[in-house]
């Protein structure tokens, strides 16, 4: 197996599972107005890394806040405005499922028929069971591509059309019977896009300028091709340790109509108010396009390209019913949220990837209701960094031990071997060695970081150490492919260190259910035959492998789930451990 330098197994180590940002609570300073407090607490988010983008804010219909923060590109020092482009991820869908729905009011397609009345050449046992209601609700059952093992490695830089790239997971075996699940799938919303070019005659670019954006005086909007010149485009960053770097390249053929636009805050309330009228579709379809289907996550539902569901206010037990979606995308994460009730609309869109969205809406809502709301921790691991960087090693670890106790800080396991990784990167491995064990000895229940610890100790010759931290890190997590690796290089035998571990039937059975995290943040946890498999409130779903009978790791990322049981012998909660901190989800009834 080929050998990550450290720049990539930096991005690897650093890959999220619906991670929850930790937040400091604020008392509201009444003397404030709300414009003051969205500015602080935008600003506190920017300051610390943990957001770049644009924002907009919409009471009764109308905006009461537009603003940008940081910048668009960060080469020339171009700041990001209420007019800047950013590419939208999955907030596309939303619009894919209006083009289906002015067909459908059209007379060209029936929402209910068989995918191959209007895609001949598609397998046809498949595609028999599958309609547009499915791939618009993510119910169809067909494989997510983003999903699939080395996808954006191997893939996701390579220009297709799109009849060829459906061959990728056309005859894909389905996950469940159409309509029985949910599933998120982008494949789905790939095959939308199809559908609308053959019904149509017309790209799917074109028809969303014809149908969509001309009519509604979106003329920042579009499908974000690579070669054009755009006028106000954002560039797309990812963070690297205390700073950022280019997101790597994606094709756009790829995401398609599942992820393929982009847009302005100023553009999202045009169409958020048009959502308000019949100017696109008549009432009976709108209705549709927001009728909730299938349950998707704990009380939520997944309508046509939305969620519905309720969003906290602030950081109250108060919540608001809203229609929105997020999206992801390299260098991007967006959120819209919309309240229908008193016509409250919240747009973010973010050029850094990664930013906390969901918390910030929250925040947000906190503060348009005038109720308590979260400011955000400053992350002590960039701190220390910068400390290291002034006055050495020895003083950044001081500096950590003096103030990981205190609450204005986030002491984040994942930000710690980032900034170790950048140490290694520099050519710091001895410095980066001490930051490592700082870090086991913070997170002593996260395998990762042992296994850079180990890292760090091989690279300066102590195989002695490094074979007893990646011994450790894999008994940790049998399925830390790189810590086996590493050990069979040095000389290890690895053969008792992998062992399978079976789960009785009706032990798996009972863990089955919806776990709440935080308000509107749920853990799905289903079976599929033998395999456990997860899902995060808008995240893929992940499958699950058993440590013993109560505690289960995932493979692709840094996650472990124990499932906990009360005094009569029920499952009453489980323990997600990311990233070094642990989260309680209560099972909820069914």
């Amino acid at each position: 197996m080929k050998i990550m330098n450290s720049t990539q197994r930096t991005i690897f180590k650093t890959i999220a599972f619906g991670v929850i940002a930790l937040l400091i609570s604020s008392s509201i300073c009444f003397g404030q107005t709300k414009t003051e407090q969205l500015d602080q607490l935008l600003n506190q988010y920017l300051e610390y890394g943990k957001f770049n983008g644009s924002v907009l804010v919409a009471e009764e219909g109308k905006v009461v806040y537009k603003k940008g923060f940081g910048f668009a590109n960060m080469e020339w020092d171009i700041p990001n405005a209420a007019n800047t482009k950013h590419r939208l991820g999955s907030i596309t869908k939303q619009f894919t499922a209006m083009l289906i729905l002015q067909l459908a009011a059209e007379g060209k397609l029936d929402l209910h028929a068989p995918i191959t009345q209007y895609l001949p050449d598609y397998p046809k046992e498949s595609g028999d069971q599958i309609t547009t209601h499915h791939l618009l609700t993510h119910t169809s059952g067909i494989p997510n591509y983003t999903a699939f093992p080395g996808f954006f490695a191997d893939e996701s830089r390579n220009p297709y059309t799109p009849d060829e790239f459906v061959k990728k997971f056309e005859d894909k075996d389905l996950e469940f019977t159409p309509g029985e699940q949910f599933n998120y799938s982008n494949s789905g919303y790939f095959l939308l896009g199809v559908i609308i070019e053959k019904l149509s005659d017309k790209s799917y670019s074109e028809l969303l300028t014809d149908n969509i954006f001309t009519p509604l005086g979106m003329d920042d909007s579009g499908y974000d091709l690579h070669g054009d010149i755009l006028k106000n485009r954002a560039t797309g960053y990812e963070k690297n340790g205390s700073g950022f770097m280019n997101s790597p390249f994606l094709d756009m053929s790829i995401p398609y109509a599942a992820g393929s636009l982009y847009s302005t805050v100023e553009d999202l309330y045009l169409w958020d108010q048009a959502l308000y009228t019949n100017s696109l579709l008549p009432q009976k379809y709108m209705d549709l396009f927001f009728k909730p289907s299938i349950r998707a996550f704990g009380n939520s539902h997944y309508a046509y390209g939305w969620g519905i569901g309720k969003e906290p206010i602030g950081n109250t037990t108060d919540s608001i019913t809203t229609i929105s979606h997020g999206g992801g995308i390299n260098g991007f994460n967006t959120n819209i949220s919309r309240a229908t009730t008193n016509k409250s609309l919240i747009v973010l869109l973010n050029n850094t990837g990664g930013a906390p969205l969901n918390q910030m809406t929250n925040a947000i809502r906190g503060i348009m209701n005038g109720v308590g709301y979260d400011l955000p921790k400053k992350s002590l691991a960039f701190d220390v960094l910068a400390v290291i960087q002034k006055n050495g090693i020895e003083s950044g670890i001081e500096h950590f031990k003096a103030n990981k106790d205190d609450d204005a800080f986030d002491v984040n396991e994942r930000e710690i071997n980032q900034i170790g990784y950048q140490l290694m990167g520099e050519g710091l491995v001895q410095e980066a060695a001490q930051l490592f064990k700082v870090n086991v000895d913070e997170f002593p229940g996260s395998y990762n970081v042992y296994d850079s610890y180990a890292e760090a100790l091989m690279e300066l010759g102590d195989d002695e150490g490094a074979i007893k931290n990646y011994k450790i890190a894999v008994e940790m997590n049998p399925a830390n492919q790189h810590g086996i690796d590493m050990l069979k290089k040095l000389g290890e035998d690895t053969t008792d260190l992998v062992k399978e571990f079976i789960v009785p039937d009706d032990i798996l059975e009972s863990y089955v259910g919806d776990y709440e995290l935080m308000q509107g943040f749920i853990l799905s946890v289903f079976k599929e035959g033998n395999q456990m498999k997860t899902q995060a409130t808008g995240q893929p779903v992940i499958d699950i492998f058993p440590k013993s009978n109560d505690v289960f790791y995932v493979k692709v990322i840094t996650a472990q789930i124990t499932f906990n049981r009360g005094e009569n012998g029920d499952i009453e909660s489980l323990t997600l451990l990311q990233g070094g901190q642990e989260m309680i989800g209560k099972k909820l009834s069914e």
